[in-house]
Formats: C-alpha cells, sequence, structure tokens
C-alpha cells in the first residue's frame, strides 16, 4: 500500500495511542519509525512498529512512563527510562546535550531501563544534523554467542557512529555485532527462507541455515571473536555504565509483560574545537573515497531515499498497515 509521509505518521501516532502510548510517548516513537521507513530500514520501520504497539498493549512498554534525567557531571546527563522508550528521555535531552558538547567539547547520554530503540543511527544522525561526531551503542535481549560460547550471551549489540560533512549527507554508520541483525532471520522465517551459513547455529550449537532453528540457538558474531569481543565492549557502555540490564537479564521485547530494560550510550564530540575546517575535510575525503575509489559511503543511500519518501511517499505490506490501523481504530473509537 502506498501512503504519504503525513498519512504514515497520522497513522502511527494514531496507532500508538490507541495501543495505549500518551502523546508525548505516541510522537517521539512515530518520528523514528518513519525516518526509518523513508531511509529504506523496512525491518526496523513500519514492520518492526508493531512490535512496540503490542508491547504497549502488553505492558512490556510504559506508554505513559515518565523518564527522570539527572545531570551528576557538566557534560554526562543519566536517563532512567522507568519502563518506557528509548525515545523519549533522548529526545527530551538532545538539544542540552548538543549544548553541553559544545561547551566542553564532548558530552554523554546514558540511559537504563528502556524498550530496545529500534534503529540506532536515528540517534547519531540527529548529532550529526547539528553539527555533532557522535557514537551510540545499545543492547537488549541475549542471542548472540560469545566467543567460545555457542548459546547466547549478547543481544545484537549495535553500535552507530555519525559524523557531519559540509553540505551534504553526514556519514552514518549503523551495524549491529552480529553477522546480520535479528529482525533479518525473523524476516526470512516469516517468507520461508534460508539464511546463509554463518549467520547462526541452531540449538545443539550447529550451524544452521534455517531461521526457524537460528531463532531457537543463537546467532554468530561477525568476524568471529573480534565481533564477539566488540559486541561485549557495547554491552558495557551500554549496560554497564548505565545499570541497565545485562543482555543475559534481559526479558523479551515479544512476549510477556516485562519490559528488556535495555541500555543506551550515546557520546557527543563537538569536531570544530579540534579542528574549525573537519566539515569541509570530511566532504572532502568522503568525495574522493567514492569517486575515485568506489567506497561505499554510509548514510549517503539513506538521505537519497528520504528525497524519493517525500516526494513519493512510502510502500508497505498490505497487512502491516492493516495491522496498524486496527490499533489506530481504537483511538478514533
Amino acid at each position: 500500500m502506498q501512503l504519504s509521509l503525513d498519512q504514515a505518521k497520522g497513522l502511527c501516532r494514531m496507532a500508538a495511542l490507541g495501543a495505549g502510548a500518551n502523546e508525548e510517548a505516541a510522537q517521539s516513537l512515530t518520528a523514528s519509525i518513519i525516518a526509518a521507513e523513508a531511509e529504506g530500514l523496512a525491518t526496523v520501520g513500519l514492520s518492526h512498529f508493531i512490535d512496540y504497539l503490542e508491547a504497549f498493549e502488553a505492558g512490556r512498554i510504559d506508554g505513559n512512563a515518565d523518564p527522570v534525567i539527572t545531570r551528576p557531571a557538566l557534560a554526562i546527563y543519566l536517563s532512567d527510562a522507568r519502563r518506557g522508550l528509548a525515545h523519549t528521555g533522548f529526545d527530551r535531552t538532545i538539544d542540552d546535550l548538543a549544548k553541553a558538547a559544545r561547551l566542553f567539547g564532548v558530552a554523554i547520554f546514558s540511559q537504563k531501563n528502556a524498550y530496545t530503540c529500534g534503529a540506532l543511527g536515528y540517534f547519531t544522525g540527529r548529532l550529526a544534523a547539528q553539527g555533532l561526531v557522535s557514537f551510540a551503542a545499545t543492547n537488549g535481549p541475549a542471542v548472540l554467542a560469545g566467543s567460545g560460547s555457542v548459546k547466547p550471551v549478547y543481544c545484537t549489540n549495535p553500535m552507530s557512529f555519525a559524523a557531519p560533512a559540509a553540505d551534504g549527507a553526514p556519514l552514518v554508520i549503523d551495524q549491529s555485532s552480529s553477522a546480520t541483525a535479528f529482525v533479518n532471520i525473523r524476516k526470512a522465517a516469516e517468507d520461508g527462507k534460508k539464511i546463509p551459513e554463518g549467520w547462526a547455529l541452531d540449538a545443539s550449537g550447529n550451524s544452521t541455515t534455517d531461521p526457524a532453528a537460528a531463532m531457537k540457538g543463537a546467532m554468530l558474531a561477525f568476524g568471529g571473536q573480534r565481533g564477539a569481543n566488540i559486541a561485549l565492549m557495547v554491552e558495557v557502555l551500554a549496560a554497564g555504565l548505565s545499570g541497565a540490564n545485562w543482555s543475559l537479564d534481559a526479558p523479551w521485547f515479544s512476549g510477556g509483560p516485562d519490559s528488556p530494560g535495555t541500555g543506551l550510550f550515546v557520546l557527543a564530540v563537538e569536531p570544530k574545537l579540534l579542528d574549525p575546517d573537519f566539515e569541509q575535510r570530511m566532504k572532502d575525503q568522503l568525495d574522493r573515497l567514492r569517486r575515485r575509489y568506489g567506497v561505499h559511503v554510509p548514510g549517503r543511500a539513506r538521505a537519497e531515499a528520504v528525497e524519493k519518501a517525500q516526494a513519493r511517499g512510502i510502500t508497505a505490506p498490505k497487512a502491516v498497515i492493516q495491522r496498524i490501523s486496527e490499533f489506530a481504530e481504537r483511538y478514533s473509537a
């Protein structure tokens, strides 16, 4: 089904309200979901939005949670999401975080007790849009085997890095510590397709190309031990520093009444304090890499997809729109 961005925003806002979110939570979540869909990230767009709606309904997300934000040091913001969304506390803090980074050179946002945050590049990309270099890390329920293990001990533990470039799209890297994102394995299972070797193990610890078996076993890190070490690093940044649930202790995000209680770490850096010409140098370097050496520059394709979505709207499966509409009708009623 074809929808304009405004139509999609209106539908998602009503659906979130119908599922039990308050106005602030509904708008905060809707903005992130529409951004993901417009950027072409369908697996964390409207189809993933249904996970949030069902989590509101089941109580895994408190739709009326009021994040508690404190500032233990001038450049550090701590957020307790209180079983709500990961987005709300960050949205309340982003402008102050940016101001602190410009003043002190660096600033940190650290959050606990939240539902999983979806596309992590949404957080870093917004800071890059304000001229800041940023890095983010988050965790979730355990699905990824650690180095030497065949049992899941970490989430896919994604990380994102973004940097502004003059007169163009920022560099935005958003990738999991796993060989692929969990939503890709789930989608393969829904579509009845096999997954590549090296993505996952079955429950017995054997390599598998069956996504259903993979969901009962463990995902694998990219690059073997090196990727697993990065997953551990992300775990410490996201959960260790914030006091959030370790992935081993996080309830599953799509079943039961309990929040996964995940963590989020965001670092913002003011590059102009280090190099006043940073943005122009970034543009020149990214252009050189892309044009002369054929390097794929993450973030560019996302920006181009957004331009197309703004002009033509977005297309989503009919079943996804119908499911979202069911929640929207509750609000309308």
